[in-house]
């Protein structure tokens, strides 16, 4: 027996937008903090704003809407807590709500893994840990490299408006963690000095957790967003699509005996039959001659 339940009802928006990369922000971050939440983390909160500490104090998130910038999510993991971060990743107010919660679902894995996990340092020529994994979903769906600036390795989007780049030689750790000048950044928009959306990964974060991100961007699925709320797409760019009513659903099979039940004629009435009488007729009266 089919199912009555329609996927479509549960999807949240009225329009498809594609390629996801020019999605923008749902607006709610309790999809990206709840792969921590469901571990056990606890929240604290400041007004608005959202710190979640792993229980051995080792990796913190912060959800920073009323933060001094736009960086909205702050993620840093630590091999000592009361050291300085072992690698620090962000994104900013305007990154798909689902592009992050890629990489807190990843590092809720990790977390359970380890530290040899949510720890491991990228490492060139490994089977798991070599930074090139990153960028291979990117180059699955029609990504090309690209050298934009000297001492930079790039893939970018066919439609010109996205690139994850990669930055060569020795960076200042303090400075990845505090300003865009990252190992990784991810971007989508005009162009990297005026982004609409960015993320940006400092050279020891896991390959783990950005490939999942670079997985995430590379599905070929649209994302659902609502037409009137604009700030949820790059508008202009996007390609929406509406997300049709959901048609009938198909009948069951006692479906279909209702049906034909209801569609058999009505009972016929009798035959009205006529009474044949046994009184003779009276006779002819003969032809005059």
């Amino acid at each position: 027996m089919t199912s009555r339940t329609d996927p479509q009802h549960d999807i949240d928006g009225d329009v498809y937008v594609w390629p996801r990369h020019l999605a923008s922000t749902t607006g709610t971050g309790d999809p990206a903090l709840a792969p921590l939440l469901d571990l056990g983390w606890e929240p604290q909160y400041d007004d608005a704003n959202v710190f979640v500490s792993a229980p051995d104090r080792r990796v913190r998130l912060g959800y920073l809407p009323e933060g001094e910038d736009d960086e909205l999510w702050r993620i840093n993991a630590y091999k000592d807590s009361f050291g300085p971060p072992a690698w620090g990743a962000c994104f900013n107010d305007r990154v798909p709500t689902e592009f992050v919660t890629a990489f807190t679902t990843a590092l809720a894995t990790a977390y359970e893994q380890g530290p040899d996990a949510y720890l491991a340092r990228p490492v060139s020529g490994t089977d798991k840990h070599d930074p090139f994994l990153a960028v291979v979903p990117l180059l699955k769906q029609g990504w090309e490299i690209d050298r934009p600036r000297r001492g930079v390795f790039a893939v970018q989007a066919p439609d010109g408006h996205a690139a994850m780049e990669f930055t060569t030689g020795a960076l200042d750790p303090e400075t990845e963690l505090t300003t865009r000048e990252a190992r990784w950044q991810l971007w989508a928009g005009t162009s990297v000095d005026r982004p609409v959306w960015y993320a940006t990964a400092s050279t020891d974060t896991p390959v783990a957790l950005l490939t999942a991100v670079t997985e995430c961007i590379a599905d070929p699925a649209p994302l659902p967003r609502w037409r009137e709320a604009t700030s949820s797409y790059i508008k202009g760019m996007a390609q929406l699509t509406p997300i049709r009513a959901p048609g009938p659903p198909a009948p069951t099979p006692l479906d279909v005996q209702r049906a034909l039940s209801s569609r058999r004629p009505a009972a016929l009435p009798p035959t009205s039959v006529p009474c044949w009488c046994t009184t003779s007729r009276p006779a002819l009266p003969d032809p005059r001659r």
